[in-house]
Formats: structure tokens, sequence, C-alpha cells
């Protein structure tokens, strides 16, 4: 029987995974840290691993560096679970000795069945053909184990999505707590071990929605974590602007949550989105935060270009720089709410952190969100997300 070592610290998905590889035919075991991970190794001996490279007192890359330092270990193939939004950390993995790199929220534990499957082999027995009269004995080279349960897996996925449901509220309502808790916080000290709570919990929730099929909610809370993982990592970054998006992230998951009880489109809604700044850099690096999440853009220097491209073109979000020579921000925004098509659209605008407060307190010439200059690129990825699945999701009314 094969074994398979799952090395993951939240036991409700470390459990799922346990139980459906033992209903296949694996021997599987769990660890809930790294540490343990690897003790476990040296005594179960698997065939394969499944690591979480989010982990406590061990990151998923620090076990992995272990593991291939270890000869009896050197070539077991490890399969990590990761945030797409978290790139530098997937890299780490693949240059430690991961074999493969799975988004935890786009990959349903069929899916993590079959990649074993294909890795290891095993995972129940080949049903037995007769042979055929004549030709006693002869293997039929034809037939071909037949895995699937669809019935099973329907069940499966129904138990999975009413139990994301049953735990929504509280999952809520933690979210909400911590927030509050990081926007009371009176010290770094504190902060950072509010952000760092918001983070494991955001991390918990991804895993668990993109299991249960929510997609939106998988993604978003994703990206959260990705923003959380970042401002933990540079305290430096935290301002009025990074927590207004911690907080509107926070917000737009609870949208998802009341939004319905049906599981998600794993494909998301297309978008088109319009950046408009001078500043070669600054609209390199919005494109790039936007391609992070896999948002199509078109970026141009010139507000009446801008405005040409807004007749000929229809536009989901907008991203306006508020200083531009010519035409402001909120003079181009004016002009772009007056047509009718973009009575609705959401536009953000870009401005330098120093007038971030200044600007948010104002009128904003019909524009619904501010993000500060210099911002970090996850923090401009949460923006684009809420604003863009807020605009797809929202019942017209």
């Amino acid at each position: 029987m094969k074994k398979v070592l799952i090395i993951e610290d939240d036991q409700v998905i470390a459990n799922i995974y346990r139980n459906k590889f033992a209903i296949e035919g694996y021997s599987a075991e769990v660890a809930y840290d790294g540490e343990s991970g690897l003790k476990d190794m040296r005594t179960f001996k698997p065939d394969i691993i499944l690591l979480d490279l989010v982990l406590p007192r061990m990151s998923g890359v620090d076990f992995i560096i272990n593991v291939r330092s270890e000869a009896d270990f050197a070539r077991v193939p490890i399969i990590v679970f990761s945030n797409t939004y978290l790139s530098n950390m997937i890299q780490e993995a693949w240059k430690a000795g991961a074999n493969k790199c799975l988004s935890k929220t786009n990959c349903t534990p069929k899916d993590v069945l079959d990649i074993v499957r294909q890795t290891i082999g095993g995972g129940g027995a080949v049903p037995e053909v007769a042979a055929k009269p004549g030709k006693p004995g002869k293997p039929a080279a034809a037939a071909k184990p037949d895995f699937s349960n669809i019935e099973g897996d329907t069940k499966f996925l129904s138990e999975l999505r009413q139990a994301f449901i049953d735990s929504q509220p509280a999952n809520l309502a933690a979210l909400r707590a911590g927030l509050q808790n990081l926007i009371k916080a009176n010290s770094e000290t504190i902060q950072l071990k509010d952000i760092h709570e918001l983070y494991r919990r955001s991390h918990a929730l991804a895993g668990n929605a993109g299991l249960a099929g929510f997609m939106h909610v998988a993604h978003m809370s994703s990206a959260l974590e990705a923003l959380l993982k970042e401002l933990y990592e540079k305290p430096k970054s935290i301002n009025t602007s990074t927590l207004r998006t911690v907080a509107a992230a926070v917000d737009f998951l609870g949208f998802l949550f009341d939004r319905g009880k049906r599981p998600d489109n794993p494909d998301p809604p297309p978008v088109n989105i319009l950046v408009v700044d001078d500043e070669p850099i600054s609209q390199r690096a919005v494109v790039y935060a936007l391609e992070k999440a896999q948002l199509p853009s078109t970026s141009t220097a010139d507000p009446n270009a801008a405005l040409k491209l807004l007749t000929e073109t229809t536009y989901d979000l907008v991203f306006l720089d508020v200083d531009m020579p010519g035409m402001t921000g909120f003079e181009l925004c004016t002009k772009l709410r007056a047509m009718p098509q973009y009575k609705k659209t959401p536009v953000v605008f870009v401005t330098a952190l120093s007038d971030f407060d200044s600007r948010t307190s104002s009128m904003m010439a019909g524009g619904n969100d501010f993000i500060a200059k210099p911002f970090l690129f996850i923090e401009l990825t949460v923006k684009a997300l809420i604003h863009v699945l807020r605009a797809k999701l929202q019942p017209v009314k």
C-alpha cells in the first residue's frame, strides 16, 4: 500500500485529505507543522509528501530543504500547496526541490488524488477480468482500473460545501473582530500580532473556500492573505492606505458570504481595465499588479487619449492618476461620469501618500476609492479584485 504524508496545519483540510486517501486505498498520515512532519517522515517513510507552504514553527520551504538534505528522502516526490499571489514563495519551493506546485484555491481533492496516482501509482485494486476461453492466465492488457466514483464524489463535495456554509458566520465574525483589533492597536508590536492573526485566518479561509468550490471567496481571501503577509514582513508599509484596503477586503468577504450559497463558476468573469497615469514607472506598476490577478488592462499616459478610449471601448474599472498635465484625474473622472455607460463604473484614484488623508476626506469627483503611492503591488491587486468582482456580482438595480 502506497503511503502519503500530509503536512497541513488546518485540521479540517488535513482530515479531509487523509480520509479521501484512505477511502481510495492509500495509507495516509497527517502532521500539523513542519517539525512534526520531519519526525513522521523518518518513521512513516512515505512514498509521496503533500505540503502546505504556510506552516507554523517551520516554513514549507525550510521543510523541503531539510527533506532534500537527507539521503533516504532526497528523491521522494513533494507536492506543495500555495497561494498563487505568493509568487516568491512558490519560486523558493521550486528551488528547494518541490516536484509540483498547486494552487490551494483552484485544486479539488480529486485533482490532488489524480496527481498522486500519476506520480506514484497505487490507490485501489485493479479489477479482475476473466480470461478469454482457450487463453487461461492471459492478462487483460486493454483493461484499466475504474477509479471514478461520481456518486461518492458528489456526496463528498456536497458535504464539504454545507460544512463551509455553516462555518461562514463564525469565519466572518472572527475576521471582523481581528480587523477591529488591528484598527485599535496602539503599538507596532500589537499591530503586527493582529496582522499575523488575520493572515492565518485568511490562509485557512482560502483553503477551505477552494475545497468547497466557493472560488470568489477563495481568490479574495488568497489576495488578502498575501497582502497581510507582506505587511507583516514589511511593517513600514502599514499606513492609512494599506489598512483601508485590508478593511475593504474584509467587508467584501462579508458581501461574498451574504450573496448566496451556491458554489461559484471557477472561471473569473471577463474584465477590461483602463489605467491612466503619466508617470511611466507608476503606470507600469499598476499594470503589473493587475497582471498578478490575471486582470487584463489598457494603459495610457494621456488623459485626452483616455477619453477617446472610453468612447471606443467599455471598461469595467478605471485607475486614474490624480496629478497629470493638461487634465487632472478629477477632471477626467467628471467627464467620464457624464458618459451614460460609465455612471456606475468603479474609479480608483492613485495619489501620493502625503495627500491621501486630505484627498479621501474631500469630494472625490465621482470616484469610488483611493490608493496611495508608493503602493504595494498586492495592495493594488486586492483593490482591483474588490471593485471588479463587486461590479460583476452586484445585482443590477
